[in-house]
C-alpha cells in the first residue's frame, strides 16, 4: 500500500471537527434489526459529524460526500466522490453527494478546466478519504480497546474479528470526528478498487430529468430583481451615450446605467477576459420586461481608440496587452494571416539542420490549413445572480473557475476576499467559456448599485456576439523528401489571431532529426479565449491531415508511418523536451487499428485515421463515411484512449461520444465570421451546428487498461477528430480539405486534385 501524509506545506491538508456533540457510544447498531432501505437510510440522519472537508457522517451510516469542482457534464461531480468513497471504503447505496461552495481554504484547486480536475484531485481525494477511514479505526480501537492494526473496513462497516465485534461507521463517526488526524495514511492498493472503475450513475440525473433547481438560471428569492446588459455592436467600438428617457416608462423598468467591470488601473489575470469592460445595464420586475428594454433603448457607440492594460501570467510574470484600434474582417484577417505565413517567425524549436536538409530536398510537400472563430454556444445562457451589501457579498452561477475571479470581485467591489461567498451552480455547458466569469462581476456591480439582490441573464444574441472566442489559426506544413520518399525534414509555421496554435515538443517533434517550429500571432480587439482543447483544437486537425497526405506520398499506410516514427522517438528520440510519451502513443494507434479492423474497408465507406496527444492523454481515432450525393455521412467512429485509470468507464465513454460528435460538427459547420467588427451570426439560426440526425451511426470508445494515475478526458477526443474526418474525406471525394468548415469548401463542387 502507498503511504501518504496528510499535512502538506504549512496547514493541515485535513481538519477533523465535530458538528454535533459527543454523546453516548453504543455497541450495537439499531439499524440492523429494522433493516431500512438505502433510500431510507439516506433520509433518516438527523445528526451530521465532520471527519473532514470532504466527508460527513450520519450517526446512523449515511454519508455525504462533497464534489469539490463545478459541474458543467464533464461528471466530475459523480467521479470526485466515486475516489473518495473508494478509499472511506464505503458502500456507494449510502452516499449522497452535495456540490461544495467556493471555499479555497478547506478545497484545493476549485476548477473544472484544462482536463485537470480528476489528475489533480487523484491524490488529495484519495487521501481524505484514506485518513477518514484510519480515523473510525482509531475510534473503533479505542471504543473496543483494541490494536488497530486488527479492525478492518468493508462498505462502511468496521470489524475486529478476534472479538466478533461490528458496526457501522454512523455508530464511531462522532468519536472519530474528536480525533487528531494521522499523520500519515495508507491508501488502498490499485488492485484492491471496489468502486473506481466501476460504472455509477450520475448522481444529479433524478434532478435533471424532473426539472429540479440546479442551475444558476433556476436561482430565485424574494424581492428579487432582474437585469440584462447591453454591450457595443462591435468589437473596436465604445459607448458614447444613451438615453434612458426612451425606456423609463416602459412597463417593469427600474434603472438604466452604466457599469466598469476593472478599476482603472487594475491588473488583471489570465482569466480577467472582457470585451466590453463598459456596459449599459437595464434593471426591471421580470427578464421579458428588461429585455424588451433593451431593443427600444436609444444609444450612440462611437470607435475606440487603441488601449492597453497589465496583465499577470500563471507565474509572476506581468506584461502589457495592446488593444488595436479598428473594425476587424474576416477577409482582412486571411489576407495578413497568408502574409505572416511567407515571412519568418518566432522559432519555437530546432532539432538538426532542417534549412540545410530542405535545400538537398528531391521533393518538397507543402501545405496551409485555415480555421475560423468559433463561438462556444453553450446550452445554458450567461446568468448570474448576485446580493451585495457594504459588508458582503453573494455571488450564485455557473462558473469553472471561481478561485480566478474572486481577486476581481474583491478589487471592484471593494470587499475583502473573505466576505465575498461565491456558490457554484451546475453548469449547462462550459467549454472553457465559463472560465472567464466577467459575468459574476457584472452582476455583483448591478446589484450593489440598486442595493438588492438580481438575477441578470444574457440573451443568446449576447452571447454570441459578446463573446470570448476559439481563435482563427493558420498553418503551413513542409516537408523534404529525398529521391527516395524518405522523410529528411519537417517544418510547420502556425499563428493565428491573437494567438500562435505551435506546441513545439509535440510529436513529431522528437521523431525526426531534421525539424523546426515556427510560431507567429497577430494582435486583434475581438477578444478570445480557451475553447474545448485550445490551441489542440485546431493544430490536431492541421497536422493529422499533412501527416496522411505526407504517408501518401511516401507510399506508405496511415498508421504504419505514423508508427514508424513513434518507433525512432522511442527507440533514439531527437531532443530531450519531448512533452509524449511514443509508447503510449503507439499504443493507442495500435489498439484503434484492431478495434476498427483497419484495412477492412466496408463497400462505399471511406476511412480516415488521425491521433493526438494533449491533457496529458493519448488518443487515436478512426472515422468511416459515406457520400450521399455531395453529403458526407457518418458511419462509424472508433476511439482508443489512454488516460490511465478509469474513474467511471460509461460516463468516460459518454464523455468521449460527446467530444467526438462535438468536433465532427465543428469541422464540418463551425465559423464566425466578422464584418466591420461586427459577428455575422448571432443566434442558432445562422450558426450551424451538429443536429442529431447527422450524429455518427455509431462511436466505440476503447480504453488503454494500465494503472497509471488518471489523466485528462474532457477534451483529448476533441481535437483528433477534425483530422479524422478530413481525411476519411479525402477518400471519399479524391480531394484534400485545407479550410474549416470543410462541407464549405465541399459544397464548390467535388473534385480529384
Amino acid at each position: 500500500m502507498s503511504i501518504v501524509k496528510t499535512k502538506l506545506d504549512r496547514r493541515s491538508f485535513l481538519k477533523a471537527s465535530a458538528l454535533a456533540g459527543g454523546g453516548m457510544m453504543l455497541s450495537f447498531s439499531w439499524l440492523a434489526g429494522c433493516k431500512p432501505t438505502p433510500e431510507q437510510i439516506l433520509e433518516m440522519p438527523k445528526e451530521w459529524f465532520e471527519l473532514n472537508s470532504y466527508i460527513k457522517i450520519g450517526e446512523n451510516g449515511a454519508v455525504t460526500l462533497f464534489s469539490p469542482n463545478p459541474e458543467f457534464g464533464s461528471n466530475v461531480k459523480t467521479s470526485m466522490p466515486m475516489i473518495l468513497a473508494d478509499e472511506l471504503d464505503v458502500d456507494w447505496k449510502m452516499v449522497m453527494v452535495e456540490q461544495a461552495d467556493f471555499w479555497p481554504e478547506r478545497f484545493q484547486r476549485q476548477f473544472t478546466g484544462g482536463s485537470q480536475g480528476i489528475r489533480q484531485g487523484w491524490s488529495p481525494l484519495r487521501t481524505a478519504g484514506a485518513t477518514a477511514r484510519a480515523m473510525l479505526v482509531n475510534a473503533a480501537a479505542q471504543t473496543w480497546n483494541v490494536p488497530a492494526s486488527e479492525i478492518t473496513t468493508n462498505a462502511g462497516l468496521l470489524e475486529h474479528k478476534t472479538s466478533r465485534k461490528k458496526v457501522g461507521y454512523g455508530v464511531m463517526a462522532s468519536l472519530a470526528a474528536t480525533l487528531e488526524v494521522p499523520e500519515e495514511v495508507q491508501l488502498k492498493e490499485i488492485k484492491d478498487f471496489k468502486i473506481i472503475g466501476n460504472s455509477k450513475k450520475n448522481v444529479d440525473n433524478e434532478k435533471i430529468l424532473t426539472g429540479k433547481p440546479l442551475f444558476g438560471i433556476d436561482y430565485k428569492v424574494e424581492g428579487m430583481k432582474y437585469a440584462a446588459i447591453i454591450h457595443p455592436p462591435a468589437f473596436g467600438m465604445k459607448l458614447k451615450s444613451f438615453d434612458n428617457s426612451s425606456v423609463m416608462n416602459m412597463p417593469g423598468i427600474q434603472e438604466v446605467f452604466t457599469i466598469n467591470i476593472f478599476k482603472e488601473d487594475y491588473e488583471r489575470n489570465y482569466f480577467d477576459t472582457a470585451t466590453f469592460p463598459e456596459l449599459i445595464a437595464i434593471v426591471g420586475n421580470s427578464t421579458w420586461e428588461v429585455f424588451q428594454a433593451k431593443k427600444a433603448l436609444k444609444v450612440e457607440w462611437e470607435n475606440a481608440p487603441q488601449s492597453n492594460f497589465m496583465m499577470a501570467g500563471f507565474g509572476e510574470d506581468v506584461s502589457t496587452v495592446v488593444i488595436p484600434a479598428g473594425l476587424e474582417n474576416s477577409e482582412t484577417h486571411k489576407a495578413k494571416m497568408a502574409e505572416y505565413i511567407q515571412k519568418p517567425g518566432n522559432i519555437l524549436r530546432r532539432d538538426g539542420d532542417p534549412e540545410g536538409a530542405f535545400k538537398k530536398a528531391a521533393k518538397v510537400i507543402e501545405r496551409t490549413y485555415n480555421a475560423p472563430f468559433l463561438a462556444h454556444n453553450t446550452m445554458e445562457p450567461v446568468n448570474c445572480f448576485a446580493h451585495v451589501t457594504s459588508d458582503k457579498a453573494v455571488i450564485y452561477g455557473p462558473t469553472q473557475a471561481p478561485e480566478f475571479i474572486i481577486r476581481t470581485l474583491s478589487a471592484t467591489l471593494g470587499l475583502p476576499k473573505e466576505k465575498i461567498q461565491i456558490n457554484l451552480a451546475r453548469m449547462g455547458g462550459g467549454f472553457g467559456l465559463r472560465a472567464y466569469s466577467h459575468h459574476m462581476v457584472e452582476a455583483a456591480l448591478i446589484s450593489k448599485k440598486i442595493g438588492a439582490p438580481i438575477k441578470m441573464v444574457y440573451t443568446r444574441e449576447d452571447d454570441m456576439t459578446y463573446g470570448i472566442y476559439r481563435p482563427t489559426y493558420s498553418a503551413t506544413y513542409r516537408a523534404a523528401l529525398d529521391e527516395d520518399n524518405n522523410l529528411l525534414a519537417f517544418h510547420v509555421k502556425a499563428g493565428g489571431i491573437p494567438e500562435t496554435p505551435i506546441h513545439p515538443n509535440r510529436f513529431p517533434a522528437g521523431a525526426i532529426e531534421n525539424y523546426l517550429a515556427e510560431g507567429w500571432d497577430i494582435p486583434s480587439n475581438i477578444t478570445i479565449g480557451a475553447f474545448r482543447a485550445p490551441r489542440s483544437n485546431f493544430i490536431a486537425g492541421a497536422e493529422q491531415s499533412f501527416l496522411d497526405e505526407l504517408a501518401e506520398a511516401m507510399g506508405k499506410d496511415p498508421i504504419e508511418f505514423r508508427l514508424e516514427l513513434l518507433k525512432r522517438a522511442k527507440e533514439n528520440p531527437v531532443g530531450n523536451r519531448n512533452d509524449y510519451d511514443p509508447g503510449r502513443y503507439a499504443g493507442v494507434l495500435e489498439l484503434v487499428r484492431e478495434k476498427s479492423n483497419w484495412g477492412q474497408n466496408q463497400p462505399g465507406t471511406h476511412r480516415g485515421v488521425s491521433a493526438y496527444f494533449c491533457h496529458n492523454s493519448y488518443v487515436a481515432e478512426v472515422l468511416d463515411l459515406r457520400l450521399e450525393g455531395n453529403k458526407p455521412v457518418v458511419e462509424n467512429v472508433y476511439a482508443a484512449v489512454d488516460c490511465g485509470i478509469v474513474i467511471n468507464p460509461d460516463a468516460a465513454a459518454n464523455m468521449g461520444e460527446g467530444a467526438i460528435v462535438d468536433g465532427i460538427g465543428n469541422a464540418f459547420y463551425g465559423e464566425l465570421p466578422f464584418k466591420e467588427g461586427v459577428p455575422q451570426k448571432n443566434n442558432f439560426h445562422q450558426y450551424r451546428m451538429i443536429r442529431m440526425a447527422e450524429a455518427p451511426k455509431k462511436v466505440e470508445v476503447h480504453f488503454v487498461k494500465n494503472d497509471i494515475d488518471p489523466t485528462g478526458l474532457g477534451e483529448p477526443l476533441f481535437p483528433p477528430i477534425f483530422g479524422a474526418v478530413a481525411n476519411a474525406m479525402y477518400k471519399a471525394t479524391g480531394r484534400r480539405f485545407y479550410e474549416q468548415p470543410y462541407l464549405k469548401e465541399l459544397e464548390s463542387g467535388i473534385t480529384r486534385m
